[in-house]
């Protein structure tokens, strides 16, 4: 009987695809597994096994695979089954999903390899000078990879020059797949077996006498072996025998040393520090703990709702020290890696070694180990603390689920696919495991707080801070009138130079808070007015000053800063508005004495970049530090007492929605990070409308009443939480083209949905990268059947593609947009 499993591969095809096997193999493989199979003409791909079967495929000729890559499963079915829920849910591949679940190195890829045909008569004559250079290298080379082809002929396209070599019976090609992942392994020492007694050892150390280096490394180890039962290093006894490498390859060559290796994981939390005792809660985190709880009891997702400074992350501690007791894993997911710096040291402090981190900022290999231990639920994998894609982690027995800052749109994966909703993927998962559910906030979403009042969700509070710190005094400065009154240096009014000249006396931290990176986002010619434009995007470009260089922020594009208009040949260029690089210049010509830094993305682009900026900031090395919205979240400094917001009408003035609500979540978040300790808190907020119902708000904390008028507003215009929507995104390089396919598409729409189509409609940037785009929203009601509903969408799809002018158009759907 012939044997056939069935493979997702990491591509954005629907279908899923069958390869035979033989009986022993099929005996083997379970799925999640992996797979290295041949598709297309020559490419080998990694695939996950879905199942083992007996079908033969009804429409080809199922191939062999190329080979198994694993022993036992590398993917668990609750992950699989919730990979498919995330491709169906948000409308994409189980493919894509896998593409960005699985860390690379998993995902085995092929190389094209050049080797000699050596079965063939070669007339050397009929070779062209490139194609001769091929040849020659392959003289002295048996095999070639496709780069180091490039380089020998210094061209970067050399497709036709192996096509012509193929064509002339030159080379031949083979592929070879190739593992990404290597163990780190770090090499150890210890005294040969023959050497290990007293007295072999005083022989040893006579017969040494003329080597006295050679003989302080073996004391060196002997004592370093007493003294410590770890393995040591090789290092380490270079270090303790004041000696060097070559000395202790002497003494392994002699065989007097031995030589072993151990395999260590890259990324290692030791567990030396004292693990302190969890902090007994105040009464207010005491109450919410308790009906925190009592909703776990009654089987609901949790919403705690605390003031900023109020304590969540002890209340978050309590409830894993106890899922720990369980023997139970704990996912604790954040929005920004910036946070999970400060967080580690925290969660460290009570946990010791039992934290593993999983974020974008690690590299491959780091991934592969974090992703093995907790498939094999290792001790140093009981916690896991990551951004969005810890949730693809394979847990095996997950008890408790954090998102911290739920109303973070940081949660939301937006290009490529799957674009999925962290908080929304990870409450489905949380049910898979039947595990505890808790969202975190000192600003939940709309849809969150709506779940609360409509009783699905549970909900606890903690009006108060901690150690009943006040809440800080948050000032509007009108910065119209300031300008009018010529009473603005730079971007700064006198109120908030007078509070900053004042922080800075008493020896206190500031934080000044502007949601633009760059220097200035326009450069202006004030003969003609021309502005110089992004030549691949709709946008203008943004002036960097630290390179004296003009860059698009959507596509990469950048250009020297020109000396004079390109338009008119001025010389008179100026800037137009104001982002960080300018705050901090003009801050460090104000208060010279300072010490400023910045924190945007273009300061934290290393590894290690976040932490190094947060950990000087912590430490008091700097004074003023300015930065974007990354400031905003869940930070915690304990000698800041002022803010500054530089210009609030940035945020509430965007075309969208959520604008009011997102102003009010980032102001009353960056506010949040000052005053935590005894002294009150100062914030000031410049705007050019001190009247807006938003600021007022945020000034006196009133979120219920914004909570209120932003669910009114939302029931009139039928957006979220109220309904669902889908928006969908046509790109394409031609103009008209885009034009008339989106036009298509939503007369379609709306001949099923009626008036719930919005568009379609160009949006502010209306080309990104030469291809233009239109968006499309479909508004849908949450009585109907959202399935049915994605199901109509496709089917319009399918008759949209089946038309040869617009298969060239990608449609790009982004469900629950935000």
């Amino acid at each position: 009987m012939a044997h056939f499993i069935n493979l997702v591969l990491p591509i954005p095809l629907e279908r899923h695809f069958t390869y035979s096997v033989s009986a022993p193999e099929a005996k083997l493989l379970q799925p999640g597994m992996r797979v290295s199979v041949p598709f297309g003409k020559s490419k080998i791909y990694t695939g996950i096994v879905l199942s083992v079967h007996t079908t033969a495929p009804e429409v080809y000729e199922a191939k062999e695979i190329h080979q198994i890559l694993d022993d036992t499963p590398i993917v668990t079915q609750i992950q699989l089954k919730h990979w498919q829920w995330i491709a169906d849910y948000y409308m994409c591949t189980l493919g894509e999903v896998v593409r960005s679940a699985l860390p690379g190195a998993f995902l085995l890829e092929s190389e094209t390899l050049v080797l000699r045909n050596r079965d063939a008569e070669i007339d050397e004559q009929d070779l062209k000078d490139d194609e001769f250079l091929v040849f020659e290298a392959l003289q002295h080379q048996s095999v070639l990879k496709v780069h180091e082809v490039a380089a020998i002929v210094d061209r970067k396209n050399v497709l036709p020059i192996l096509n012509r070599l193929l064509a002339k019976n030159v080379i031949k090609l083979k592929e070879e797949v190739f593992e990404q992942y290597k163990p780190k392994l770090v090499k150890y020492v210890r005294l040969g077996i023959a050497h290990s007694s007293d007295e072999a050892l005083e022989t040893l150390l006579e017969s040494l006498t003329r080597a006295p280096k050679q003989s302080q490394v073996v004391l060196a180890l002997f004592q370093l072996q007493a003294t410590s039962k770890k393995p040591i290093s090789t290092s380490e006894l270079e270090q303790a025998g004041n000696s060097s490498k070559a000395v202790i390859k002497a003494l392994v060559d002699k065989g007097i040393l031995e030589e072993y290796s151990i395999r260590v994981d890259r990324v290692d939390f030791d567990g030396t520090r004292d693990v302190s005792a969890v902090k007994e809660l105040n009464s207010y985190q005491e109450q919410a703990l308790n009906d925190i709880k009592t909703a776990f009891d009654a089987d609901k997702v949790t919403l705690l709702k605390g003031v900023t400074s109020s304590g969540k992350t002890e209340v978050y501690v309590k409830l894993i020290e106890e899922c720990l007791a369980l023997k139970k894993q704990v996912l604790y997911l954040l929005p920004e890696i910036a946070l999970t710096t400060q967080l580690i040291s925290r969660l460290q402090e009570y946990f010791g070694e039992k934290i593993a981190i999983y974020h974008s900022k690690y590299n491959v290999q780091e991934r592969v180990e974090v992703w093995n231990n907790v498939l094999l639920a290792k001790n140093k994998a009981q916690i896991v603390i990551g951004a969005r894609s810890a949730m693809f982690l394979p847990f095996s027995d997950l008890g408790l689920l954090l998102v911290d800052e739920e109303h973070e749109s940081s949660f939301k994966q937006f290009d490529p696919a799957p674009r999925y909703h962290a908080r929304d993927a990870a409450i489905v998962l949380g049910s898979m495991h039947t595990s505890k559910i808790l969202l975190g906030s000192a600003t939940p979403s709309i849809e969150s707080y709506h779940n609360v009042k409509m009783g699905k969700y549970g909900y606890a509070e903690i009006t108060r801070r901690y150690g009943n710190v006040l809440m800080p005094d948050m000032e509007l400065v009108d910065i119209k009138e300031a300008q009018r009154k010529k009473r603005m240096k730079g971007h700064f009014s006198e109120r908030l130079l007078e509070e900053m000249t004042e922080a800075l006396e008493a020896g206190e931290q500031i934080i000044l808070f502007q949601n633009r990176r760059g220097y200035a986002p326009v450069l202006e010619c004030l003969t003609c007015g021309h502005t110089p434009q992004c030549p691949n995007c709709d946008v203008s470009l943004t002036y960097h000053q630290f390179r004296k260089q003009l860059r698009c922020h959507y596509c990469g594009h950048h250009s020297a800063l020109p000396e004079s208009c390109l338009a008119c040949g001025s010389p008179d260029l100026d800037t137009k508005g104001f982002g960080t690089q300018q705050i901090e210049q003009e801050v460090i010509k104000l208060f010279p004495e300072a010490k400023v830094d910045r924190m945007d993305l273009d300061t934290t682009r290393g590894k290690h970049a976040y932490e190094k900026i947060i950990t000087r900031f912590e430490q008091q090395q700097l004074d003023i530090l300015v930065g974007t919205q990354m400031l905003t979240k869940g930070l915690d400094f304990r000698n800041v007492s002022l803010v500054g917001v530089m210009n609030a009408d940035a945020l509430l003035n965007f075309p969208d929605y959520r604008a009011h609500e997102r102003s009010f979540q980032l102001l009353t978040q960056v506010a949040g990070r000052a005053g935590r300790t005894k002294k009150r808190g100062k914030v000031i907020i410049q705007t050019y409308n001190p009247y807006h119902q938003i600021l007022k708000q945020v000034t006196t904390g009133e979120y219920d009443n914004m909570f209120e008028e932003q669910i009114y507003e939302r029931e009139q215009f039928k957006y979220p939480p109220v309904n669902r929507i889908i928006k969908i995104t046509f790109k394409h390089k031609n103009y008209n083209v885009l034009n008339e396919a989106a036009d298509w598409f939503s007369s379609a729409l709306k001949t099923n949905f009626g008036g719930n189509v919005l568009g379609p409609e160009y949006p502010p940037v209306a080309r990104i990268r030469n291809q233009y785009l239109k968006h499309v929203l479909v508004k849908m009601d949450k009585k109907e059947s959202a399935a049915r509903k994605k199901q109509h969408i496709k089917r319009i799809e399918k008759s949209f593609n089946a038309i040869s002018m617009y298969r060239s158009v990608r449609v790009v759907y982004n469900v629950d947009h935000i």
